[in-house]
């Protein structure tokens, strides 16, 4: 095969993507090798713990992909008999591997959002607290694997997470135990890793951790629908997804997303929360809404998921993170939207 062929087809299998998420299947390190005979293509894809529909999908995807570059694709998942063009449905046969649970933990809630700079690390490490307080036993694990904020916003900046027996020890600071990338690196140390390796770092926090009894484990994910969402998704059996926005059309497009990935992989979603809903002037009191009105609440209506309530663009809400104590801690009324937002949570996943 000629370097010229070859490169049609590696360009060919990076235009397919994984369904509902932002990275292509080479991205993501999903196909396990391919051969060419004459104008036929044998294409074996690793096994992937996915519904029937999202391998459908796949196979379909791939079998135009290689049409476009003059190839009759044979797709088949590792240990699968060979089908061609997506027609033939013998890998439905083949079970992917279960999903594990994580040793200790009860009920796992991921935390999303489908861009950066609304607000999830926050309301991940608020509603944590606001869970913590009614008395339930919660963990907090930073997947934000590039930007770990959840330390900071702990008031955890400099330590270290140690390690017993080979599993990693949470830190327990207001009755949340936490791990985070940012507590296993040195101040201000980047992670400069590419898909792969960030998905195999993403396991190990899965499973060498001890949680030690959790009845909730929040996940504040990495924004976008990424390495970390699809390990999530595949991997772990999830009781119920939360998906941060703004009120904003940008934000809800990209909200959008975050649902469509969790609904197309068969993970439950819990509902949607709107940050930075509105701002109140604390001079006049009079409501402001600086990014829009009622986008969350939109999105709900169209994704047909709960609303779970939205969030004030509060300053005290960035002073308390920044100093390391949440607001959630307090009493006031932003504390009480918390606190509202972690019995609706518990409801649903307990009912």
């Amino acid at each position: 095969m000629s370097d010229r062929k070859k490169e049609q087809i590696m360009l060919a299998l990076g235009s397919v993507q994984y369904p509902g998420f932002d990275k292509d299947i080479i991205s993501l390190d999903m196909v396990e090798e391919f051969t060419v005979d004459g104008d036929s293509i044998d294409i074996v894809m690793k096994r992937l713990n996915a519904d029937d529909a999202v391998k459908e999908k796949i196979v379909t995807d791939l079998a135009k992909a290689m049409k476009a570059v003059g190839l009759s694709a044979q797709t088949r998942w590792g240990g699968e008999h060979k089908h061609e063009e997506g027609h033939d449905h013998s890998h439905k046969n083949a079970e992917p591997p279960p999903k594990k649970a994580i040793d200790g933990v009860k009920h796992i809630i991921p935390v999303a959002s489908g861009k950066g700079g609304v607000g999830k690390s926050t309301a991940s490490v608020n509603l944590a607290v606001a869970l913590a307080k009614t008395g339930a036993k919660v963990g907090l694990l930073d997947l934000d694997v590039y930007g770990p904020s959840v330390p900071t916003m702990f008031g955890l900046s400099g330590q270290h997470a140690m390690t017993d027996e080979g599993k990693l020890m949470p830190i327990e600071r207001f009755g949340v135990k936490i791990i985070s990338v940012g507590l296993l690196l040195d101040k201000g140390a980047p992670l400069i890793w590419r898909g792969p390796l960030v998905a195999r770092l993403v396991k190990q926090l899965f499973y060498d951790v001890a949680w030690d009894g959790l009845d909730y484990l929040i996940m504040d994910l990495p924004p976008g629908t990424g390495d970390v969402q699809l390990s999530l998704v595949q991997s772990l059996p999830i009781s119920g997804a939360v998906v941060i926005t703004t009120p904003q059309d940008v934000a809800l497009r990209d909200a959008e997303k975050a649902v469509n990935m969790f609904v197309q992989t068969g993970t439950r979603v819990l509902g949607i929360v709107e940050n930075m809903s509105h701002f109140i002037c604390p001079y006049c009191k009079k409501e402001s809404h600086i990014f829009g009105k009622g986008g969350g609440l939109k999105e709900s209506q169209r994704a047909n998921v709960p609303f779970l309530g939205g969030i004030p663009l509060e300053g005290k809400i960035v002073d308390t993170g920044d100093s390391g104590e949440p607001i959630a801690l307090g009493d006031g009324e932003i504390a009480g939207i918390f606190r509202e937002l972690a019995e609706k949570i518990k409801k649903s996943v307990e009912g």
